[in-house]
Formats: structure tokens, sequence, C-alpha cells
């Protein structure tokens, strides 16, 4: 049986608990501010009023950076645990909304929100007109569990309890270069070839020559004299001639001017491709209508 609750005892506010939370998360007052999409004086005087209300110093200054006191400390566990708790409202609440309206989040690399997502969500638009669909377009893991994204489409197999999800069709991808840059230099057949030829890069020469081996090609060295972290930028540098890459097919294909590049021994690359998203979240009419819309799209367009 459950004891009875003291409710003269809880006298705070739960949006300064979250200013408080948030303040000690990201470290500064600009950044949890920026999290929370407030101004920093409304945040500041949320954490100095919580102060205030509980007695307590919660952080000292120092220099730019705030560091929790004593005080601070003991209670953000419990704060953490509070928030964790409305994140979880959240979702139950979310889940009972049975409309095909509102807000929807996916997370996706910025390659696919660039190059595959535009024509399947115009289609997913009008079969239900009422939906909002924010992309976040980002190369990182989304965290569906403190609600970043709605639904995720990743690389890797969820393995969180509380998430689900449905692996799709698996993607390839291959060697390419444009056809301008062709028009100029010959072709890369064989390692050795590809080892000369500049690459363009979306990661570091040691990771890239890691993820080829694991592919079967062995490279001793790699010409990097380009690269970028951002999917599409490096696709841009490629189609501007800037040398040879590795891409996606279904990107390839819908890129005019670019030409596939085989090389003896190199069949691509294959990796898996998964539809994530909540449990709870699963329950929801909206939800579960764009998880089945992107699963039938993706195993179309991949």
């Amino acid at each position: 049986m459950h004891s009875r609750m003291n409710w003269q005892a809880i006298n705070f506010d739960w949006n300064q608990v979250r200013a408080f939370l948030a303040t000690a998360e990201e470290g500064t007052l600009s950044a949890a501010a920026r999290a929370l999409r407030l101004t920093q004086p409304t945040l500041g005087r949320q954490v100095t009023a919580l102060e205030e209300t509980l007695g307590v110093t919660l952080f000292e200054r120092v220099g730019r950076s705030l560091v929790l006191t004593e005080a601070g400390t003991a209670l953000l566990t419990h704060v953490r645990a509070m928030g964790e708790a409305a994140h979880r409202v959240s979702l139950a609440a979310a889940g009972q909304n049975d409309a095909v309206a509102g807000d929807v989040r996916i997370s996706a690399s910025d390659a696919l929100c660039t190059y595959l997502l535009p024509d399947l969500l115009r289609d997913l638009r009008r079969k239900a007109p009422g939906l909002t669909i924010e992309l976040l377009a980002d190369n990182r893991v989304s965290d569906l569990m403190r609600r970043e994204a709605d639904i995720a489409i990743r690389h890797v197999e969820p393995t969180e309890p509380e998430l689900i999800g449905r692996r799709m069709k698996d993607g390839h991808a291959k060697l390419y270069a444009a056809t301008r840059w062709l028009a100029e230099n010959p072709a890369p057949r064989t390692v050795a070839e590809l080892a000369a030829a500049p690459m363009v890069g979306m990661d570091d020469p040691q990771a890239m020559r890691a993820g080829l081996a694991r592919f079967g090609v062995e490279v001793p060295e790699l010409t990097v004299p380009i690269r970028s972290s951002n999917g599409v930028v490096g696709w841009e540098l490629l189609r501007a001639g800037h040398g040879v890459g590795l891409m996606a097919d279904a990107v390839a294909r819908r890129t005019p001017g670019i030409e596939e590049i085989t090389i003896d021994g190199f069949d691509g690359v294959r990796f898996p491709i998964w539809l994530i998203t909540h449990r709870e979240l699963r329950t929801s009419r909206r939800i579960r209508v764009v998880f089945d819309f992107l699963a039938e799209g993706l195993n179309r367009v991949i």
C-alpha cells in the first residue's frame, strides 16, 4: 500500500527544476538556455528562484563555467529521476494521440535527409496533410529515449529494451567519381591505382582504410587531399570533380554526372538499415502511420 503523499513538502516549480537539470547537464547557462529554447536571463532567474525556494546554493561560478556545489550534487540524482519520469509522462501522453496530425521528428543522416527523404515525404504529406515533419539531419545517433526524435533511421540494431526496430532492405555503396573528373583522369581499376588516386574523404584516412579493409580491400595508403565529415558536402565535392569516393547506390542513382568505379576484387559495401521508434510511441497513430510509410518507402528506394 502506498504511503500518503506530503503535498505541503512539494513547494517548488517543475520549470525551475528543469532549468537546474539542464544547466547541470549542459555545463553553462547559455548552453542550457539553447537546449530549453529560453533566454539566458530567464533560465538564470529560474535557477535562482529554485535556490531561494530550497534555501541552498546549487552552483558556484568558476571562470565562465558553473560547478555544482555539494548541495547541488546531492540533489542532482533525484532531479535526474524526475526528468526521466517527466519524459515517460510525455511519451505516454504522445501514445494516446489517435489523430494522424501533429509533429513527428525523424532523425537520419544528412545524405539520407537530402537525397532520399524529400520525395518520400512529399508523398507522405499528400496522404496525411495534418502532419508536421521535422527532419534532424545528423550523422550522430539521436537519443530516442530523451525524445530528440520520434523515429530514427540508423545503421545499427537498437539494444535498448524500450526501443523497437524494423530492419529494412540492406543498403549498398560503391566507389564513384564525376564524369568531369574521369574525362581528365584514368579510372582506377586496381587497389594500387586506387591508392594513388585522389580520394574525397568523409572520414580520416586511417578510418577509411580500415573501412575498406573490412570489405576485403587492403589499401596500404590513401591519398585524401580533401574531406568533410558532412556527407552532403563530401558528395558535392565528388560531383565537383575532386576525385573518387564511396556513396550509397541509392544516392548515386539519383545524381547526374556520376559514374561507378570498378576495382578488382571489390564488390562494394553492404550495410544494414534500421527504422526505430520508442515502444510507447508505436501506439500513437501518427507515429505508426509515419513509421509504416517510411518502412515501405525505404525498401522501395534503397
